[in-house]
Formats: C-alpha cells, sequence, structure tokens
C-alpha cells in the first residue's frame, strides 16, 4: 500500500474578465512552481470596483499538492 502527503497553500489571482478567468490564472501561475497539484478550493471572490464600475475579480483559493517522494 502506497501513501502520500500533500500540502495546502492560499493564493490569491486577480482577473480582469470574470472569478472563472482568475481561478484559471491562479492555477496556471501556480503550476509553474508547483508540482502533483491535486484540487482546489475557493474560500474568498472579491471585485475591485472604481468609478461604479466593477475593474476586476479576485478569488482567494486553498490550493492541495502532493509532496514529492
Amino acid at each position: 500500500m502506497s501513501t502520500s502527503v500533500a500540502k495546502v497553500i492560499e493564493i490569491s489571482a486577480e482577473h480582469p474578465d470574470s472569478f472563472e478567468a482568475a481561478v484559471q490564472e491562479g492555477i496556471k501561475r501556480a503550476g509553474k512552481t508547483l508540482k502533483n497539484m491535486r484540487s482546489a478550493w475557493v474560500s474568498e471572490q472579491h471585485v475591485h470596483i472604481e468609478k461604479g464600475k466593477v475593474i476586476g475579480y479576485r478569488v482567494t483559493m486553498r490550493v492541495t499538492f502532493v509532496l514529492a517522494d
């Protein structure tokens, strides 16, 4: 039986188009340095507003990845 150990980190990402695009951007960027990512949980969503208009979507995520042997 094999075992594994995972770690969870928290990241924030922002995108001007949507929450989904912010999630995609955050995972894409995290993937440049994290290996073996398994899941992400979006814990917060925020919008940036200027002059009454939404100009950015920000998400805070907890990303789980399995540690290498």
